[in-house]
């Protein structure tokens, strides 16, 4: 509905000209009415009205004086001018200022009718046009969005990104990082995350983020260091949510031109999602595995050696050795420069083998495998490499059930075993549970029970051990400790050093030279 402003310094004419139109029916209500010019001026410029009925003659500020004004304050909207005079000059003012009716008194009924219809018309033309503008300059925004951060500009032979008016699709920014997300589970229900909600951002006119859809993917782009801090925040949020999303970034660029850079690592990491630790929902930039020219590949020589490992660890009744080499097979995978279909093909030849070899070392009424059929397709089924892990390592571990009398305080041992030869690397209860054919969150209760501590406490105690022994070589640097007993960032040790020994690493290093 289009709104109408009538101004008179009579009131019957005001009131007349609101009862000689059905106005509502001509898509007009009426927004207010003025008996001199001041108050025609302010209730322009207040409402904003579609169109103004004018009296040329008004107090204190003339029609044409309130025209002026109202086009110099930005005012866009029609007149219709009215007066009791002929007057030819007072025509030609209004025409310089855009009206285009000028209505002698009296108001001739049908006269009126033509012009407010075709003043409606041409609204109505107005807004049309300034949509499709709105429309074609959104597609436009998301053409250039999609090209700048895929990277198509640079397959385009595009050099130089100044030349885009960037500023005015307010893309312009001092710092970008690349979200991408999907759902986290075949099964849920599609949902697209309100991402502003996620951040706690109200992203005002895209302000904070851009998105966009393509394959099949939501695709953000973050602007700005708020939106960036809001986005860790979230992360940090997210570990201890459900969060029913499957969700990876890229690192933070500066310019235009490396947006692509941070989209490719977050693409890498969105197509890298078989590789996710059970329950894993976001991974970052900063796990993807360093691809060099060196990079391991695929190769039948590996096959064989990890299948002869198993093979002789099963032979030898050994545990450890069996979850070291799960452990390192897992890891092995992880760092290849090899497709996911490999990946699966690799296992699946790993498998069958093993289970050909087992066969000839074991008496087949004592080892129980499923068919060649069944292995391959459970494999081909899983959508995790964790899955196929697990599966396998029970399989094995169904063997050594029925060769020995195993306990719950050997797999213990073999776990604090475990521990003490790998305290160094990134251990996780999540890792190595399935490595020795249990469910985590079973196996994490299981080994409180058992040491009186949590896993992740006692790894921390295993390397504050370690490290107190290395702190007395005075040749290793504090850093160095830290990165020897598994602690990448030297601050995070100082802080654990400090909670179980009470003093900082230089301090106790210190104590133990005036204990000399």
């Amino acid at each position: 509905m289009e709104t109408l402003l009538i101004a008179d310094d009579e009131k019957n004419i005001r009131d007349g000209l609101k009862c000689i139109l059905d106005w509502e029916a001509l898509g007009f209500t009426l927004c207010g009415e003025a008996a001199n010019g001041e108050e025609a001026l302010s209730g322009i410029l207040k409402n904003n009205p579609s169109l103004v009925l004018l009296d040329i003659r008004m107090p204190k500020l003339t029609g044409i004086d309130i025209i002026r004004i109202a086009r110099e304050q930005g005012y866009n909207g029609r007149f219709i001018i009215l007066s009791g005079y002929s007057d030819f000059s007072y025509a030609q003012a209004a025409i310089r200022y855009g009206v285009e009716y000028y209505l002698t008194k009296p108001i001739d009924e049908d006269e009126l009718l033509d012009a407010i219809n075709t003043i409606r018309e041409s609204i109505e033309l107005e807004h049309r046009r300034s949509d499709n503008i709105a429309l074609y300059r959104e597609k436009a925004k998301n053409v250039i969005l999609h090209d700048l951060i895929t990277g198509v500009w640079k397959k385009d032979g595009i050099t130089d990104l100044s030349s885009a008016d960037f500023q005015s699709l307010e893309l312009i920014s001092d710092v970008y990082q690349v979200v991408i997300y999907e759902k986290f589970e075949t099964s849920t229900k599609h949902k697209n995350y309100d991402f502003a909600a996620l951040l706690n951002i109200t992203n005002s006119q895209n302000r904070s983020f851009e998105h966009f859809e393509t394959d099949n993917k939501n695709v953000i782009l973050l602007k700005g260091s708020f939106a960036l801090r809001r986005f860790e925040e979230f992360r940090n949020r997210c570990e201890k949510t459900d969060f029913q999303a499957f969700l990876t970034y890229g690192r933070p660029v500066k310019n235009l031109d490396e947006i692509c850079l941070s989209y490719e690592e977050a693409d890498t990491l969105i197509r890298r999602r078989f590789f996710c630790m059970q329950g894993q929902h976001i991974l970052g930039y900063e796990e993807l595995p360093a691809m060099t020219s060196h990079s391991l590949l695929i190769s039948d020589e590996k096959l064989l050696a990890y299948c002869d490992s198993l093979t002789n660890c099963l032979q030898a009744n050994n545990r450890k050795q069996i979850a070291a080499t799960f452990f390192s097979l897992e890891e092995y995978l992880y760092n290849v420069d090899s497709s996911i279909e490999s990946v699966r093909l690799f296992l699946t030849d790993l498998f069958l083998q093993l289970k050909e070899n087992i066969s000839k070392v074991y008496n087949s009424s004592r080892v129980s495998f499923p068919s060649n059929s069944a292995i391959i397709d459970h494999i081909d089924n899983c959508r995790y490499l964790y899955e196929i892990i697990l599966y396998i390592s029970e399989q094995v571990k169904s063997v050594m059930d029925g060769s020995d009398s195993s306990s719950r305080d050997t797999i213990l041992d073999d776990i604090l075993y475990y521990i003490d030869n790998n305290y160094q690397n990134n251990i996780k209860l999540e890792t190595i549970a399935p490595l020795f054919g249990y469910n985590s969150a079973y196996l994490g209760k299981l080994f409180t029970k058992a040491i009186g501590e949590n896993f992740n406490s006692y790894v921390d105690h295993r390397r504050i051990e370690h490290s107190k022994k290395l702190l007395e070589q005075r040749s290793i640097k504090v850093y160095e400790v830290s990165e020897l007993v598994g602690y990448k960032n030297v601050d995070y040790f100082h802080k654990k050093f400090k909670k179980y020994v009470g003093i900082s690493p230089a301090e106790y290093r210190k104590q133990l030279k005036l204990d000399e």
